[in-house]
């Protein structure tokens, strides 16, 4: 039988077939040896000696470490125009990765009525990605649109009003958040817990933060082709290992001179950048 990752308690497998039935599963050894299971996996798994086993993983399209989730359709950062501030730095560094991770980004942004216009923000980034707003009082269709039919992970800082935006697109969303921390609380053994949990005829995982913004996988030429307004001019630069900050006949910075690139943009891709050259080599 095939089926999809949906819950993942310490070695519990909750696996959903195409027609939802739920299957709670183990893993065989050898699946664990060979790759570890990530919710949004898709398995064949069997049933063997009264259980259903998981007996291998297929192919992934893409994949987080942490969270841990694989076969991702969109990354959705939620960014607040106002309490807190919205962080264009932030965002980003969330698309470096996301594009390095071949994952495509939405921007959410939250608490537009608390500002008088976020159409600044909105025109830089259409450019690049889907942009939808919300307030308190109105969360876009476009949003329920998206979510629909796809695994989305959902990223972004404390007091964006994520929890907010889920529970208004599905009211059980609270109560069942609340069910998994009484869980966790309760299963003193429990070592990790990893969910998607349906939103608007979608599959949502909630996470605090992005791989913690970690650029250690990633070296300066990878960047390089991470950033999502460089991509359709790669090979285009004088030199092909061309990093667009003093080379000679760079596409890019003429772009960025052009104002077709956002300098924030690319201020923001020198910064990362600056940080991938400086960091140590561990021996």
């Amino acid at each position: 039988m095939i089926g999809k990752i949906i819950k993942i308690i310490s070695n519990q497998y909750t696996v959903k077939d195409d027609d939802n039935n739920i299957y709670n599963c183990i893993a065989m050894g050898k699946v664990r040896l060979q790759t570890t299971p990530f919710v949004g996996d898709n398995v064949e798994f069997v049933y063997r000696d009264d259980k259903y086993t998981i007996e291998r993983i297929l192919e992934r399209t893409n994949y987080l470490i942490r969270p841990a989730v694989a076969n991702i359709d969109q990354l959705i950062i939620v960014m607040s125009a106002k309490d807190p501030e919205f962080s264009e730095t932030l965002v980003d560094r969330i698309t470096f990765l996301a594009t390095f991770a071949k994952i495509k980004c939405v921007l959410c942004i939250t608490k537009t009525d608390l500002v008088e216009d976020v159409s600044s923000i909105v025109d830089k980034y259409q450019k690049i990605m889907q942009v939808v707003t919300c307030d308190k009082y109105h969360v876009e269709d476009a949003l329920k649109e998206l979510i629909a039919d796809k695994i989305s992970v959902l990223t972004g800082q404390s007091g964006v009003g994520k929890s907010t935006l889920l529970n208004t697109l599905n009211p059980d969303f609270k109560l069942k958040t609340q069910e998994i921390s009484k869980a966790l609380n309760r299963g003193k053994h429990t070592t990790r817990h990893c969910e998607l949990l349906p939103v608007a005829s979608g599959w949502v995982c909630d996470t605090p933060g992005f791989s913690s913004l970690d650029f250690s996988n990633m070296d300066a030429y990878q960047l390089a082709q991470s950033v999502i307004e460089f991509i359709p001019y790669l090979g285009s630069c004088k030199f092909n290992d061309c990093l667009h900050v003093n080379e000679p006949g760079c596409k890019i910075k003429e772009l960025v001179a052009k104002k077709e690139i956002a300098q924030s943009r690319y201020d923001n891709y020198l910064s990362v950048l600056k940080i991938i050259q400086e960091r140590k080599v561990k021996f």
